[in-house]
């Protein structure tokens, strides 16, 4: 059972800066994606109209995964994984900017919101970065994939617990 004080800690991210701003950003993205959403632009091309409505989308569906991995990340001790996740929010971070200037690119004029959400993409940037310094890169299960090990760890380095003795006999589940 779990108790009040495990809950507490599990859901401290939610008071930490760096979530914070990301549901900020969320909040923005979804004001943007819900102007695009309806914008009317003038254009001869029909299909003009759907790729604003697409990027509008994009921007939703970045600006949500950013929270739900921090979320993922923050009480999960092992950097393989936590470098995972940040990966994706690095991704969705850089993906937005990108939406942003598709919006732009395909008539969408309310520039200054898209200002907004890059000056609180700015900022997230500084919190992420002094988060990722915290990962312990110590704490590891080898990536197999080799993509998140630690420096001077390679996916195929003989995993050191494999040379724990092991015997199924020592385990006593009467207790």
């Amino acid at each position: 059972m779990t108790s009040d004080d495990d809950l507490n800690a599990q859901n401290d991210y939610q008071n930490s800066p760096l979530f914070k701003k990301a549901s900020e950003i969320l909040k923005l993205a979804n004001r943007i994606a819900e102007i695009a959403s309806s914008y009317e632009i003038e254009s001869s091309k029909e299909n003009e109209q759907e790729i604003l409505r697409s990027q509008a989308l994009f921007i939703r569906e970045d600006a949500s995964i950013i929270p739900a991995k921090i979320a993922g990340a923050w009480n999960c001790d092992l950097y393989d994984i936590k470098m995972e996740k940040a990966t994706i929010i690095r991704k969705c971070a850089r993906d937005l900017a990108t939406h942003m200037t598709g919006l732009e690119m395909y008539g969408f004029k309310e520039t200054e919101y898209l200002d907004l959400l890059r000056d609180e993409i700015e900022h997230f940037r500084i919190l992420f970065a002094e988060w990722v310094e915290t990962f312990d890169p110590w704490n590891y299960i080898i990536d197999r994939w080799g993509l998140f090990n630690p420096p001077g760890i390679s996916y195929n380095d003989p995993d050191p617990d494999d040379d724990l003795p092991f015997d199924p006999d020592d385990l006593n589940f009467e207790d």
